[in-house]
C-alpha cells in the first residue's frame, strides 16, 4: 500500500517539508485555482509537479504528484445544462494532459452542488482535540428555517424537526451567520465558496432532476471519459457522498455499495474505479466496509482511510470525525481486506499492485490547534492517523502474521 499525503499547494499551511517529514512516498493534489470546466494545461501541471518536488529551501523533496483530487465534474456535465460537452471535451484533454506528465491516479466526485458537508469544523472533544462534525438536527436548522427551503421539513423525521426548531430559537445571528459560511464552504481547496443565494440558485437548476437521471448523467460521462482513460492507462475513481444520505432535496447516488455496483457495471472497464472513503461511505450503518473492499476491490485505485463517530444507529445521523482507529469502522479488517487485494493483483501481474491510501481528515491535536490549516486536513492530526495506519499495514505484511490474511 502506497501512503500519500494531500496537499493543496503553495497556500497549504502544511508545508513539503512536513510532507517529507512524515514520511510519505507520494502526493495526492490538484490544481484549485483552475476554473471548474477550464483544461488543466500541461504548464500549470509541470508548476504543481515542481512546487512538490521542491522543498521550501529548495533542496529536491524527493516526492511526486501520484493522484489526482480532484479534477472537478463541472455542474453542467452532471446536469447536462449549458456547456456540459464542452466540459467533457476539457475534462479529456485535462487527463490527456495529466498522463504526459506521468500521473496515472485521477479522483472526482458526482455529489451535486457541493462537496462534503459539516455544521462545524472545530467542534470540540473532551481531551481538548477539535474535529469536524455534522450535527443533523442543526443541519435540519439551516435547511428549514435559514435556507427556508419548500418542503424541507418532510426530509427529516419529526423528533429532527422539532430538534431543529430548538436549536434554531437557541441561535443568535453571529451562530447563523458562522454556520451558513460552514454548510456553504464548497468544495475544500477551491475558489468556489458560496454564498446562501448561490446555494438557493443551483438548487433551483437541479429542481426536478432524480437520482435515476443523475446516475444515468454519471454513466453519460464515464462513457465519454472511461474508454480514454483505459486508453491511456489512466484509473478514474470515484469518490461516495459526503455524508451518504440525501441533502437539501438533493439526489444522491454514490452512497451504498448498491450504487456502485450499478455504475461498475455500466461502464465495465477496470479504468472505471472507486475511491473507497472509509469515513463518507462509514457514516452509513448499512455500508459493510471490509465486504466492499472484498467485493470491489479490483476497481478500488484509491483508499481514504479516515473513521466517523455515528451518534445514532440510524441512516440519517449526526457524526463527528474520529481518530482513525476509533469510530465504527474496523481498520484493521479494512487493511487486511485491502492487502488481500494487492496480493491477488500481484498473484496475476497487475501493474496497480500498490493500492494509494491517504489519512484523510484527522483532529487538531497540539499544534495543529493554532495552524490553521484546511479544515479537516491538520498536520500532527494526520500524522497520527498516518503512523496508526502504517502500524497495521507493517503488523499485517509482517511475515508471522501476512499468511493468516
Amino acid at each position: 500500500m502506497k501512503q500519500t499525503w494531500r496537499w493543496f499547494g503553495p497556500q497549504d499551511h502544511v508545508s513539503v517539508d512536513t510532507m517529507l517529514q512524515a514520511g510519505v512516498d507520494g502526493v495526492v493534489s490538484a490544481l484549485h485555482h483552475v476554473p471548474t470546466g477550464a483544461v488543466w494545461s500541461p504548464e500549470e501541471i509541470a508548476q504543481r509537479q515542481q512546487q512538490i518536488a521542491t522543498r521550501p529551501c529548495g533542496a529536491p523533496s524527493g516526492l511526486a504528484w501520484d493522484v489526482v483530487e480532484s479534477l472537478p465534474v463541472s455542474e453542467d456535465i452532471k446536469r447536462q445544462t449549458g456547456d456540459w460537452r464542452d466540459h467533457i471535451a476539457a475534462w479529456k484533454h485535462s487527463m490527456r494532459n495529466l498522463h504526459a506528465a506521468g500521473i496515472e491516479v485521477i479522483c472526482y466526485n458526482f455529489m451535486p452542488v457541493l462537496d462534503w458537508t459539516r455544521t462545524d469544523l472545530a467542534h470540540a472533544l473532551p481531551n481538548g482535540a477539535t474535529c469536524m462534525r455534522f450535527d443533523l438536527p442543526v443541519f435540519a436548522a439551516f435547511d428549514i428555517h435559514i435556507l427556508a427551503r419548500d418542503g424541507a421539513a418532510h426530509d427529516y423525521p419529526e423528533d429532527v424537526v422539532a430538534s431543529a426548531a430548538e436549536a434554531f430559537a437557541k441561535m443568535a445571528q453571529t451562530d447563523i451567520e458562522a454556520l451558513v459560511r460552514t454548510v456553504v464552504f464548497g468544495l475544500p481547496g477551491a475558489a468556489e465558496n458560496f454564498s446562501l443565494a448561490d446555494l438557493r440558485y443551483h438548487l433551483d437548476a437541479y429542481a426536478g432532476l432524480s437520482a435515476d437521471k443523475l446516475r444515468g448523467h454519471l454513466v453519460d460521462f464515464l462513457e465519454e471519459v472511461a474508454p480514454l482513460a483505459q486508453e491511456l492507462g489512466i484509473r478514474l475513481c470515484c469518490h461516495p457522498d459526503d455524508p451518504p444520505t440525501p441533502l437539501l432535496g438533493l439526489p444522491r447516488i454514490m452512497s451504498t455499495e448498491a450504487d456502485y455496483a450499478a455504475v461498475l457495471d455500466a461502464v465495465d472497464l477496470m479504468s472505471n474505479g472507486v475511491t473507497l472513503c472509509s469515513g463518507s461511505l462509514g457514516a452509513r450503518p448499512d455500508n459493510d466496509l471490509t465486504g466492499m473492499m472484498e467485493r470491489l476491490g479490483d476497481r478500488v485505485h484509491f483508499l481514504h482511510l479516515r473513521n466517523v463517530q455515528r451518534e445514532s444507529p440510524h441512516v440519517q445521523t449526526s457524526f463527528h470525525e474520529a481518530a482513525h482507529l476509533e469510530g465504527g469502522t474496523d481498520m484493521v479488517a479494512l487493511i487486511a481486506a485491502a492487502l488481500r487485494q494487492e496480493a491477488k493483483r500481484r498473484a496475476s501481474g497487475r501493474a496497480d499492485a500498490s493500492i494509494p491510501y491517504r489519512p484523510d481528515h484527522g483532529q487538531d491535536i497540539l499544534d495543529d490547534l493554532g495552524r490553521n490549516a484546511q479544515p479537516g486536513y491538520p498536520a500532527i492530526g494526520r500524522l497520527k492517523g498516518l503512523a496508526e495506519l502504517r502500524g497495521i499495514v507493517t503488523a499485517l505484511s509482517h511475515d508471522h502474521v501476512a499468511s493468516a490474511l
